[in-house]
């Protein structure tokens, strides 16, 4: 009886020894899976002076020596790469639309998505303009439409007492969120405008364009004319109750529609469980979002409204709340009600 005892007691240690062995190889191998990885962050060209921003100041921090790095394609460029698993945050100047979470699904991509901040959408001229100092929306859109190609070419078709001097537009590319915005916004219908203008995804190119041609008028994000406002002017836009101008106080008070918009990032959900370095990123971002909005030049939330999407984060409310649809004339209180409440 003692003998059989002691077979069973001996057998139990090695069985006990075996679990333990394969418990501790098993989180070896959870550890190394939860090793920091680099992050990937691509999307718009407006929201990347505000990633960037941060990215160089989290990299200059004490962490694991793991890159994060951030560049642009434009906000529809950027989702191709997140939806099919090659990015790991996407920076965007719209709302995720339906083929793109169409894509994100297919590929199993989940993600969670985070409003920044909010743009002023300008609408500029060169500084050498002395006609034009504000634009109706009809006129946008008669100078912009699918109607206009090669038909629209000059100053005073748009407005008869503008000069009989020749328009050349510059605008954002088809793979620009900004251009989809501007094009539901002024046009009525997504990727619609004509395409007989120059068009680039990097908003400096415009910015330079439009300042190089006193017969110039382009449009992309505020930070951009801000940034260059000693070579461009903008132009007051009337949406029906008088010409606004794109200022950080028109946007606060709703008064400068259609063309404010928020400002999101979307990270993917399984890079955020996996890589330890994802969470610390993000809430390095969301505590430093409201500066660096601020300096580059966009209209920020306030510090109390970044930590309450950063607790939203942490719930892991994955999908969007805006439905896969274009979203116009949405004030900075919807948007933050919409993301807190989801």
């Amino acid at each position: 009886m003692k003998e059989s005892l002691k077979v069973l007691v001996n057998g139990l240690k090695k069985k006990t020894l075996t679990i333990g062995v394969a418990l501790i190889l098993s989180a070896c191998g959870s550890s190394q899976l939860k090793q920091p990885q680099p992050i990937k962050i691509d999307g718009s060209s407006t929201v990347y002076p505000i990633t960037q921003k941060i990215v160089e100041k989290f990299n200059a921090t004490d962490k694991p020596d793991v890159e994060v790095s951030a560049s642009f394609s434009g906000t529809g460029g950027g989702f191709k790469k997140f939806c099919a698993g090659e990015t790991d945050i996407n920076n965007a100047s719209r709302p995720i639309l339906l083929d793109e979470m169409e894509t994100c699904k297919r590929n199993q991509i989940s993600y969670i998505e985070l409003p920044i901040g909010f743009d002023a959408l300008s609408i500029v001229v060169n500084q050498a303009n002395t006609w034009a100092k504000d634009i109706t929306v009809a006129e946008l859109a008669k100078m912009w439409g699918p109607e206009a190609q090669r038909k629209i070419t000059k100053w005073n078709q748009v407005r008869s007492s503008w000069p009989d001097q020749p328009l050349q537009l510059f605008g954002p590319g088809a793979d620009s969120g900004t251009y989809d915005y501007f094009s539901e916004a002024i046009v009525g219908k997504g990727k619609a405008t004509r395409s007989d203008y120059i068009a680039s995804e990097d908003d400096e190119v415009l910015a330079q364009g439009v300042s190089n041609n006193p017969n110039a008028l382009g449009y992309f994000g505020f930070a951009y004319y801000v940034e260059n406002r000693d070579k461009l002017k903008s132009l007051g836009v009337d949406s029906g109750n008088g010409p606004v101008l794109p200022t950080k106080s028109s946007v606060e008070q709703a008064q400068y529609q259609p063309l404010a918009r928020p400002l999101f990032i979307y990270v993917n959900a399984v890079s955020a469980q996996n890589n330890p370095l994802m969470n610390e990123f993000v809430d390095f971002y969301m505590k430093n979002a409201q500066k660096a909005v601020t300096i580059v030049g966009y209209i920020p939330f306030q510090e109390d409204d970044y930590m309450k999407l950063y607790r939203n984060y942490h719930k892991t409310k994955v999908g969007t709340v805006f439905g896969g649809e274009a979203q116009l004339n949405l004030t900075i209180y919807e948007v933050l009600t919409k993301r807190t409440e989801y």
